[in-house]
């Protein structure tokens, strides 16, 4: 592992530095849009700090996804860095589930908030706000109408595409029953209907089905979103759970292709009350850029399946997200002069949403499913420290399921800041400063190795990482230092559990 003199040294330097010439594959390139992987992302910049006194109130969609952080873990495994453009801040913290208080007074969310002293920034405070769905017990679920929307074209026809998502789907299968349906859509060159809606109890057949799958041809992925609409339309269960999950590695290549194209199919169908949830394989033409916006435009979440455990996360663990208990989640705080002279939003780049769409109820947001926790950071650079008023105030917008109409939840935060954090904001902590180290530090910090030394912390960090498993409960903080170890950023790990 990485000394902590090291981790130190490189972090003083605080910047990012790219060498001449060529970068060899298993390196750790400053990464990039991907483009040279034959990957894409897009890249949605920063969130700057913003004046108080210019504009106070600061909107934005919630944003469940957890893709981000499993596929880092995917470039990482393979001793490379993560391009540039598909780290988002945000997915590395959702991807984990936070201890928050469970939902009071009828509202099927509640909010938590705590100012604590920002631990890379002894001079400014850090605002966590954390959101929960409330928990239904998996028995009382209402029942589910899925549609199975499968990539079977060539660029499928390897274990981590097809293999992984067919291992999926039967490990759902499994725990399906009898008011639960099923029905399977497949495209490669043109569009099949594998499995007719069928039964959950009927559990040989859907095996079956799902089992015969094979991939060829090329990627007519538009039109196969449109089947699996109509079908899940027509087997529509009125207070039930209509989900479509798409598994793909994004490449479509037949009929609607481009980006645009696709987000307007999805917005045409979003309203039907039929949700989705994208699930991306595979890499070398991952089209993460498409995944990600069919899922913010369709009332979805988008997951990226890199691993077993990750199978097993998605499909049994946390398959209760699957069933949303708040629709268009909207947050909206608004800063105190007083107490707050800037701030910036930390992550949620491609989900801040202009000050008036708050209250408007047709405005699309982020959904939060059965039991599922969101979290959000901002930095805030305070004025007077003396003032007694809280810092900000906030409103959280959603819809209940069904209902058109959003309710309201208002919070203030607290006057005082916290000088000693909750498990919960020291962790979301650690997990944002992962992004941080791949977006300014981590090249700088390999470049400075001989290779063969690079390609020996290359595997202990693999070990290292194995270890913190595709699911780590939030409030194992002791995870961390492996993850910390696994990026070599032992300082940045000290400085966020000291305070």
């Amino acid at each position: 592992m990485f000394t902590t003199g090291i981790a130190v040294m490189f972090l003083m330097a605080g910047c990012s530095m790219a060498k001449d010439g060529a970068y060899e594959v298993g390196s750790y390139a400053p990464g990039g849009d991907g483009s040279q992987y034959g990957e894409k992302y897009e890249e949605y910049g920063e969130n700057p700090f913003f004046d108080v006194a210019d504009a106070p109130v600061s909107t934005f969609s919630v944003d469940c996804d957890g893709a981000s952080y499993s596929n880092m873990r995917r470039w990482i495994n393979l001793g490379q860095n993560p391009p540039k453009a598909s780290i988002r801040v945000e997915e590395f913290i959702n991807y984990f589930s936070f201890d928050y208080p469970e939902p009071t007074d009828g509202h099927n969310v509640s909010v938590d908030t705590e100012t604590v002293p920002c631990p890379w920034n002894g001079e400014h405070e850090l605002l966590r706000i954390g959101l929960k769905g409330k928990d239904i017990p998996l028995s009382q679920l209402p029942a589910t109408n899925y549609v199975f929307l499968i990539d079977v074209s060539g660029s499928m026809a390897s274990p981590d595409k097809l293999g992984i998502l067919k291992t999926g789907f039967l490990a759902l299968t499994d725990v399906l029953n009898e008011t639960d349906r099923v029905a399977i859509v497949t495209y490669s060159g043109n569009v099949r209907v594998a499995l007719p809606s069928t039964h959950g109890d009927e559990r040989n057949k859907i095996r079956e089905a799902i089992q015969s799958l094979s991939a060829s041809g090329s990627t007519a992925g538009g039109a196969a979103i449109k089947m699996a609409y109509d079908i899940a339309v027509e087997n529509f269960i009125p207070g039930g759970n209509n989900r479509i999950i798409l598994g793909t590695d994004g490449d479509f290549n037949v009929g609607i292709s481009s980006d645009d194209d696709l987000v307007e199919l999805i917005q045409d169908n979003r309203d039907k009350g039929v949700y989705i949830t994208v699930l991306g394989v595979g890499g070398g033409n991952l089209n993460d850029s498409m995944m990600e916006k069919v899922a913010n435009n369709g009332n979805g979440t988008y997951e990226y399946i890199d691993n077993a455990d990750q199978i097993e996360k998605v499909f049994v663990n946390e398959r209760s997200k699957f069933y949303a208990v708040a629709k268009d989640c909207k947050i909206q705080v608004t800063f105190n002069p007083e107490r707050v002279g800037k701030y910036r939003l930390i992550g949620y780049e491609n989900r801040v949403m202009s000050n008036e769409d708050f209250e408007d109820d047709t405005k699309d947001a982020g959904d939060i499913g059965v039991g599922q926790t969101v979290t959000a950071l901002y930095e805030i650079i305070p004025v007077d420290e003396t003032v007694s008023a809280p810092f900000a105030s906030l409103e959280v917008r959603y819809k209940r399921p069904g209902e058109d109409e959003s309710v309201v939840l208002e919070k203030t935060t607290s006057v005082a800041v916290t000088t000693s954090a909750s498990s919960e904001t020291r962790f979301a902590a650690h997990v944002h400063g992962a992004p941080e180290i791949f977006h300014k530090f981590l090249y700088f910090l390999f470049s400075q190795l001989p290779h063969e030394s690079r390609r020996v912390e290359i595997k202990s960090a693999r070990r290292a990482y194995g270890r913190t498993a595709a699911s780590v409960p939030m409030r194992h903080v002791s995870a961390m230092p492996q993850l910390y170890a696994c990026l070599g950023a032992f300082s940045m790990y000290a400085v966020c559990q000291s305070f």
